[in-house]
C-alpha cells in the first residue's frame, strides 16, 4: 500500500509539470517575461548587431525556449540559457529602452522578473 501511494504521489507530482518540465507557476513567470518584451512598443532587441522589435523578440526568445527543451524549468533558467545571448555567436544580447539608453537582456529581464506578481485572489 504505501508503495502505491508513493506511485500516486509521483504521478500527481509529474502531472504538475508542463511538456517543457516546468512547473505552471515557472511557466507563468517566463511567459511574464516574453510579454514585457513582446508588448513594449518602444523597446528595440539587439541580437548579432541587428535590431528587432519586441514583437519579434519574443518570437525568437520562444523558439530557443522550445528548443531548450527541458533544460529550462525556471525563469532563471530562461534567462540564463535562452534570453542572455547568441549561442550561435556568443554575442550577448542587448535591449535598447526607450529613453535611448542600452542595457544587457539579462540585466533587463532580471529587473521585470522582480516586478513579477502571480495573478490570484486578493
Amino acid at each position: 500500500m504505501k508503495i502505491f501511494l508513493i506511485a500516486v504521489a509521483a504521478v500527481m507530482a509529474l502531472g504538475t509539470q508542463t511538456a517543457c518540465g516546468q512547473e505552471p507557476g515557472e511557466k507563468a513567470r517566463i511567459e511574464f517575461l516574453l510579454s514585457s518584451v513582446e508588448k513594449a512598443k518602444e523597446l528595440k532587441f539587439i541580437r548579432n548587431g541587428s535590431e528587432h522589435d519586441g514583437k519579434e523578440a519574443a518570437g525568437h526568445l520562444r523558439l530557443k525556449l522550445h528548443k531548450a527543451g527541458g533544460n529550462v524549468t525556471t525563469a532563471e533558467d530562461f534567462i540564463r540559457l535562452c534570453a542572455s545571448g547568441s549561442s550561435l555567436s556568443g554575442q550577448p544580447y542587448r535591449i535598447r529602452l526607450a529613453n535611448g539608453r542600452t542595457v544587457r537582456s539579462a540585466d533587463y529581464f532580471e529587473e521585470r522578473l522582480k516586478e513579477y506578481r502571480p495573478a490570484g485572489p486578493p
